[in-house]
């Protein structure tokens, strides 16, 4: 069996993806797995680094309006297709599974052009306008949230690696701790914007440092591989960990007592499986996917929610600080985060994907 996968840009629609390959594999050793990707996004990184073959594609970005870009959208589509046309043919492609962004779209013609299965996977509550296409091509359709904006899906959860499904966030704390310079018995706080970083809460963090400190609270913060810091805490302790990248996301989880981060819906859905409670920062603009993922495990009571215009130092030490130095609440709104995680979407979909090949 061959399928193709189609997803790229964020990490948010690649780590699904891959996720999703890793268990085909394990389902199937004799499966083969190819993406379709673009130049402009992380898959050019992420997926050759995992093992799996990658062709790129050009890039349609779809304007939201009516806008005289639109006027170039059917040529550059129609290149597109044949380009995805074109792998599908070579690797003799059984399947065609997408997860959204810029290349899902001319996928999903080419699969239907070639009369192939196609599956989709929404992992956000308001779908964006590739994947509203695709399901408008095919019955299978899955999604990563309850009631997601998106006719006849099934909710299955959002693919996840292993590493983080399986993880033990307790028997791990402390070597975690030691892996990145930080002290095993303080309070740890993980700062991170997801793939790209985010400059309000790098600011925020930052300026709240010194006062994180005083108070005996350590920070290993991930500022983004896109963003750069103008100026970093002073050498000190308790440490203050600066990282501009990290792949072993699963390390810093363990490492955290709590998490100040984004609201994404791959966010969301890995600190909900793992169980760690964060304070979400929902991104201020797009359609609002990212409050409504943070809306939902902060109403069941895995987190705290803040927008973005009011994220500031002062905010981070009255409310964050405070539920540091509180073990007992942070290990309720962990327990509250695990209740409303997923960690068998990445078998449940690559299940679906060889049935509906047989």
């Amino acid at each position: 069996m061959r399928v193709v996968l189609a997803g790229g840009g964020t990490a948010g629609h690649i780590e699904p993806a891959l996720a999703l390959a890793d268990a085909l594999r394990r389902l199937d050793a004799g499966v083969g797995v190819t993406f379709v990707g673009t130049e402009r996004g992380l898959e050019t990184r992420l997926v050759p680094a995992r093992g799996y073959e990658l062709d790129l594609v050009p890039a349609v970005p779809l304007p939201r309006a009516l806008t005289p870009q639109l006027l170039t959208v059917p040529g550059r589509l129609a290149g597109a297709v044949n380009a995805v046309a074109a792998v599908l043919d070579r690797v003799r492609a059984d399947v065609l599974v997408g997860f959204g962004g810029y290349v899902a779209t001319p996928a999903y013609l080419a699969a239907k052009r070639r009369g192939l299965p196609i599956v989709v996977h929404e992992a956000n509550p308001r779908p964006g306008l590739a994947n509203r296409l695709g399901a408008k091509l095919t019955d299978h359709v899955f999604t990563g949230f309850p009631d997601a904006a998106i006719p006849r899906a099934e909710f299955i959860g959002t693919p996840l690696r292993r590493e983080i499904v399986e993880l033990d966030r307790l028997s791990m704390g402390d070597k975690a701790r030691s892996w990145f310079g930080l002290q095993t018995d303080r309070p740890t706080l993980l700062v991170f914007g997801g793939s790209q970083g985010a400059r309000s809460i790098n600011e925020a963090a930052l300026a709240a440092a010194p006062a994180l400190r005083a108070a005996g609270v350590q920070v290993l913060h991930v500022v983004g591989a896109k963003n750069t810091v103008e100026h970093e805490p002073p050498p000190g302790d308790p440490q203050y960990v600066l990282l501009s990248y990290l792949d072993r996301m699963d390390v810093a989880y363990a490492a955290a007592d709590v998490a100040l981060c984004r609201g994404g819906a791959l966010t969301c859905a890995e600190l909900t499986a793992v169980g760690l409670p964060a304070a979400y920062v929902p991104l201020p603009h797009g359609n609002g996917e990212q409050r409504m993922n943070a809306e939902r495990v902060t109403a069941g009571g895995g987190g705290m929610l803040v927008d973005d215009a009011e994220l500031s130092s002062d905010w981070i030490i009255d409310h964050v600080l405070p539920l540091l130095h509180d073990p007992e609440r942070v290990a309720v709104m962990s327990e509250a985060a695990s209740a409303l995680g997923t960690k068998d979407a990445d078998i449940t979909l690559a299940r679906k994907v060889l049935e509906i090949v047989r």
